[in-house]
């Protein structure tokens, strides 16, 4: 029987096995195997919400090995460290426990067709003292760490204001004028807000000094200038010492230094100035790789070179012509894997019955930043520079929501979507707002 193994449970990962699942395992056509480092699946796009609180990772996960019981493939879990594609197999490194235990030991697999949806890794430019003193939200462990890390801070800030302190505040550094820093940054004033309402009555906006550093000329480059402009506004209302023009060159314990020489304090810091591809993929012998470190991709989005291996999402290097005739990178997006995943789910479909394979064709259905529950901004249909349709506030934040139902959908279905949605109204009643610890 033919073995297809897709390496990655991310957006376009997940919904590849589940459409290859539903149509080849279950029939027995093809052995569908999905390999992903961790026990649960978050939307990507979401975890800014996981690391500010207003999602619970916890109840919100898809759990692999239930939906992969439920879908007709297999799920195991590890962690890719090497593909032999002269035999067409691939190594997963050992898991241990954090003790240090071994749980599994080095393995190898084999396989027919081969799939590398790994995604992204942020991009600290080798920018001196990062690795060590910033936070990354690149998985749900990361956005669970700053959550944590954020409660912890709030109740110390508390405690010091109620004995006397009232000069201390809570300073949080965000390095990425992008949709990730943009909306982190309206997503932690929502937050101060639900830590008062729960209990931390002393601690009030001005407590909390929150700084947006970008270092080109304006945020949310990838939009055109008037949702530029307005999310920069709303960020302004709220609080947000909003800095572009300003290039990071160090962080410190004490904060981050800027090309001038100036000192930004902060207590926390998150890096989300950019992303590439996972490094190890370069160490993939005979591959061919993009300064981003991505994979580069026939039209067809199998890997140059080896047309028994495919790619996809952020890891792919599928090089496009833009709107202004220049050429370009599909962008790393979360509609870029969704896409992606339906032309390989077709293509292997229509390899296994020996017809020929369709060239991918990406189509910008445009991009949708939500600053909380505050306000929106996006455009949809047409593409993010020019054309489409320009949306702001409640309408803008409800298009912004329907993208995470259109994903629930590719994995369940729409009627287990439509109930999800439902479960989630009347959690929105029965559960707290925000998540405590």
């Amino acid at each position: 029987m033919t073995h297809i193994v897709i390496v990655g449970g991310g957006v376009g990962g997940l919904e590849l096995a589940t459409a290859l699942g539903r149509k080849l395992g279950r029939k027995g056509t093809a052995e569908v195997t999905l390999i992903d480092r961790n026990h649960t699946h978050i939307w990507k796009p979401l975890l800014h919400e996981v690391a500010s609180g207003s999602l619970d990772a916890e109840l919100d996960a898809v759990n692999y090995r239930v939906h992969a019981h439920r879908n007709g493939f297999h799920f195991e879990l590890g962690t890719l460290c090497g593909v032999d594609r002269s035999h067409k197999r691939i190594q997963l490194a050992p898991l241990v426990d954090d003790t240090g235990d071994e749980i599994l030991p080095h393995r190898e697999k084999a396989y027919d067709y081969l799939v590398l949806a790994v995604g992204s890794v942020s991009n600290d430019f080798n920018v001196e003292g990062v690795s060590q003193h910033c936070i990354f939200l690149d998985s749900p462990g990361q956005a669970q760490v700053f959550h944590q890390r954020l409660v912890d801070r709030f109740i110390r800030l508390d405690q010091e204001l109620e004995s006397g302190q009232v000069d201390r505040k809570l300073r949080i550094a965000i390095v990425g004028g992008g949709a990730t820093g943009v909306e982190l940054s309206a997503e932690l004033f929502k937050a101060r807000e639900w830590f008062s309402t729960y209990g931390l009555k002393t601690i009030t906006p001005n407590h909390l000094e929150v700084s947006l550093i970008e270092a080109g000329p304006r945020l949310l480059p990838a939009l055109n200038e008037r949702i530029s402009a307005g999310a920069h506004r709303e960020l302004l209302k709220l609080g947000v010492k909003v800095r572009v023009a300003t290039a990071v060159v160090s962080a410190s314990k004490e904060g981050l230094t800027t090309k001038e020489g100036e000192l930004i304090r902060a207590d926390l810091m998150v890096w989300a100035a950019g992303v590439k591809a996972p490094g190890y993929l370069a160490g993939i012998e005979g591959v061919e790789t993009n300064r981003m470190g991505q994979l580069l991709v026939e039209p067809t989005l199998q890997l140059k070179g080896d047309p028994d291996i495919y790619a996809l999402g952020d890891c792919a290097g599928f090089g496009m012509t833009g709107p202004d005739g220049e050429q370009r990178w599909v962008p790393p997006r979360a509609q870029s894997a969704h896409q992606m995943a339906a032309c390989i789910a077709s293509n292997l479909r229509r390899r296994l019955k020996d017809k020929p394979q369709q060239p991918f064709q990406y189509k910008d259905m445009g991009s949708l930043v939500s600053l909380s529950e505050y306000s929106a901004f996006g455009r949809l249909m047409g593409g993010l520079a020019r054309g489409g349709i320009s949306l702001e506030g409640k309408v803008a934040r409800l298009a912004y929501v329907s993208l995470y139902r259109m994903h629930q959908a590719a994995i369940h279905g729409w009627p287990r979507a439509m109930l999800l949605a439902f479960t989630d109204k009347i959690n929105h009643f029965i559960r707290p707002r925000f998540k405590l610890h």
